[in-house]
């Protein structure tokens, strides 16, 4: 009995169905996906060299082909009909083609849909000033961008310009006038376009991701002219964001970067993602830092280390501020992560213990609750 052709739609529509948010192919190797963060091999036949290649030619413009074989690999989006939206990678491995789709929500869901802080609604409105979303690859960084973007459409009367590379999400215009532009088809190169962007009458720009001395200059400098900028960065919390943000630039423009970052910072939004103790999907357990007087001069003064987790802490109550381990603290007391997960994803892992035992009353030990604790907890 022959061997069953690679089904790419089925493919791509399991994934959807089983809530999947990634879908890998390579040659040699099932159809995997990856579902909750974890990759799970689905019941295929290992791919075929001559299959993928097949799909190359059929998913990609004849733009996408030259750049793929220029540069080894291309970014792009695609629309399945009837399935979703996919950001797509297709690149080589021991000379071989392999891809990863990531699956891109139609719909744009709201700041607290997606059980992220409230204070976030708040950030997106203000005037002007960089946002920065940071966190691993596949922390969630690009849809709550969307969410504070879609938030600023319902709310405000402003032009909004966005570079990315791929699109993803999908905008339409509500209040505000929303042009999105995506590298290669809307424009040469994202300096290209940030060195235009400018000229667009643009209240908000967003920058899909900032990867170069020459973006984060614009974006500091458009955050320090009165636009509203928001843009992702590939590192794990406010600390290391600014400190990613000042290493951009050479030595001797430190001192400056600092000053121009501490006026034009409005805030860091870090995320980590953390499985449901139910077993039904993750929620993010998000760091948030306002850029308050305090913080400013903290991130100004050459003389000072960034006292950054000790300033959210202090900003928690007036400011809307807060660390990893208060928000995993507050999943953890709604019941929804379980200690384990608590204390894996904690920036402090023996604080976060010491704080559980502080309010736990029951007297046994965490780990016999939670299947991951060996404190023992006092009345």
């Amino acid at each position: 009995m022959a061997e069953a052709a690679f089904n790419f739609k089925q493919a791509i529509t399991t994934m959807v169905q089983r809530n999947g948010s990634d879908l890998l192919l390579k040659v040699g190797r099932p159809v995997t996906i990856r579902v909750n963060g974890e990759l799970v091999g689905l019941d295929s036949t290992p791919l075929k060299p001559e299959e993928l290649k097949s799909l190359a030619e059929q998913i990609m413009t004849p733009r996408q082909v030259k750049e793929f074989a220029e540069h080894k690999e291309a970014d792009f989006a695609i629309g399945v009909p009837g399935v979703g939206r996919f950001r797509t990678n297709v690149y080589q491995q021991r000379g071989t083609v392999a891809f990863a789709f990531r699956s891109i929500p139609y719909e744009v869901k709201q700041i607290r849909e997606l059980n992220l802080p409230g204070v976030l609604e708040e950030i997106a409105l203000k005037p002007r000033g960089l946002v920065l979303v940071t966190g691993v690859t596949g922390s969630g960084k690009s849809t709550a961008l969307a969410a504070m973007v879609n938030h600023v459409n319902t709310n405000r009367r402003v032009n909004i310009i966005t570079i990315e590379d791929p699109i993803e999400f999908l905008h339409r215009d509500q209040l505000a006038n929303i042009s999105q532009r995506e590298v290669g088809n809307d424009t040469l190169s994202f300096n290209s376009a940030l060195r235009h962007v400018l000229r667009q009458d643009p209240d908000v720009i967003l920058i899909g991701e900032i990867r170069d001395m020459e973006t984060l200059d614009t974006a500091l400098k458009a955050a320090d002219t009165g636009h509203m900028v928001f843009s992702t960065l590939h590192t794990t919390d406010a600390t290391q964001t600014i400190q990613r943000v000042i290493s951009f630039f050479p030595p001797h423009q430190h001192d400056e970067i600092r000053h121009l970052l501490s006026t034009a910072l409005q805030a860091i939004v870090s995320l980590r993602l953390v499985p449901r103790k139910d077993g039904r999907g993750r929620v993010p357990a998000s760091e948030v830092l306002i850029n308050t007087a305090a913080v400013a001069d903290n991130v100004r003064d050459l003389s000072k280390q960034l006292n950054i987790p000790d300033l959210i802490a202090q900003g928690s109550v007036q400011y809307g501020m807060q660390s990893f381990d208060q928000s995993l603290f507050h999943w953890y007391q709604q019941g929804v992560i379980s200690y384990e997960s608590a204390i894996f994803y904690a920036t402090n892992p023996s604080e976060f213990a010491l704080k559980v035992s502080g309010i736990d009353s029951s007297g046994n030990r965490l780990g016999n609750a939670e299947g991951g604790g060996s404190i023992e907890l006092t009345p």
